[in-house]
């Protein structure tokens, strides 16, 4: 499903019990009060998401600067590059050396202006998220979470333990951080946006297209220059992925763009892309996730060969991922084998309703 129109959000069982509006936003507060989190229930709802909502910033004339931003629970600081919003052409042409299918039609796509983080989300910024010491569900919930007394950021779902070390001996400080499902990158996203003030989320895949070309359009941002200068790929490696920033930015300033891990977009996978039947200019696209698999990944990986790093190359999930996993059910949290895929994390300028916030936090909820 297609986002702009009506989309079924999990926030629509707390309006089927409460109704619309302001009432819904009161009634819903007053209910998470009264019960408790279980195996069952997790307080991550829509009372959650109104207290999040009320405590981001609303700013003015939005200047579109770079910027840094630490987080209050960690007090890790993580680069923003801004964006401008534009017009471009998405996918690649038919005649583009290396192209898949899935890659085209070519369509044009207006996006609007946004914040992209430098690189990609670092094991330090991450794994405060991950490794909490708190007793929780296998939804992610703090048991002893009460609204009425903790804060918003406490109550948002976290990952359970890993069953093993995540980094897998490849590096921690300074690298990416990696095997993570993409309910666990937009979880992230949702524990940053509540201790930070701004909302952050995952990148369209339109989004993270667009920024990675930085208004070129050939198969990679460099053009014609050297690869090795710009990506971790297979040949240059050394069988892991390398600390973030070390190879040469795209042309907007964004690093390792192609290769290094390869990156979650907030869309579900097609194995073509949907043009207009006039030919028009599609208006930040994004293809809302109705199933659990397959989710787009893109930017290739310090695993893959060259080709799979072009600004058009994507890649969906896949539950053979996680074989690793000893859990039954498996984990909500973890890609146990996917060692390769990380995120990086967006700011849009104009901050959305909170049933776009939930589409974007919860797109796996109740999914299979």
């Amino acid at each position: 499903m297609r986002f702009g129109g009506w989309v079924r959000f999990g926030l629509v069982g707390w309006l089927c019990v409460v109704g619309a509006g302001n009432a819904w936003e009161a009634s819903a507060q007053d209910a998470t009060v009264a019960v408790k989190v279980t195996p069952e229930v997790s307080l991550d709802d829509a009372a959650l998401l109104t207290r999040i909502r009320e405590a981001l910033v609303v700013e003015g004339a939005v200047m579109m600067t770079d910027y840094t931003e630490t987080i209050p629970k960690s007090g890790v600081a993580f680069e923003l590059v801004a964006i401008p919003g534009g017009e471009f052409l998405m996918g690649s042409p038919e005649d583009e050396p290396d192209r898949l299918e899935d890659e085209g039609p070519q369509r044009r796509v207006k996006v609007s202006p946004f914040w992209m983080g430098k690189h990609e989300v670092t094991w330090d910024e991450y794994e405060p998220f991950m490794m909490t010491e708190v007793r929780r569900e296998k939804h992610g919930g703090w048991t002893d979470f009460d609204p009425a007394t903790h804060d918003a950021v406490d109550g948002v779902s976290q990952p359970t333990p890993p069953y093993t070390e995540m980094s897998f001996g490849m590096g921690q400080s300074g690298y990416p951080a990696v095997c993570m499902t993409q309910h666990a990158a937009n979880k992230y996203c949702q524990w940053l946006s509540a201790q930070t003030g701004h909302f952050y989320r995952l990148p369209t895949e339109a989004e993270w297209e667009y920024a990675c070309r930085a208004g070129t359009t050939s198969a990679y941002s460099f053009g014609e220059g050297d690869l090795d200068e710009h990506g971790w790929y297979y040949d240059n490696s050394n069988d892991k992925y390398q600390k973030v920033g070390t190879k040469k930015p795209n042309p907007w300033g964004l690093h390792d763009m192609h290769g290094n891990v390869s990156e979650w977009t907030a869309d579900a996978y097609g194995e073509s892309y949907s043009v207009p039947e006039d030919g028009g200019v599609l208006i930040n696209p994004w293809t809302v996730p109705e199933r659990l698999y397959p989710r787009v990944v893109r930017g290739g990986s310090w695993f893959d060969d060259p080709d799979r790093l072009r600004s058009a190359a994507r890649l969906g999930s896949s539950e053979d991922w996680k074989q690793q996993d000893p859990q039954l059910p498996k984990s909500l949290w973890y890609h146990t084998d996917a060692s390769w895929v990380g995120f990086r994390v967006v700011r849009p300028v104009e901050i959305p309703t909170l049933e776009e916030m939930d589409a974007h936090w919860n797109s796996a909820r109740g999914k299979r």
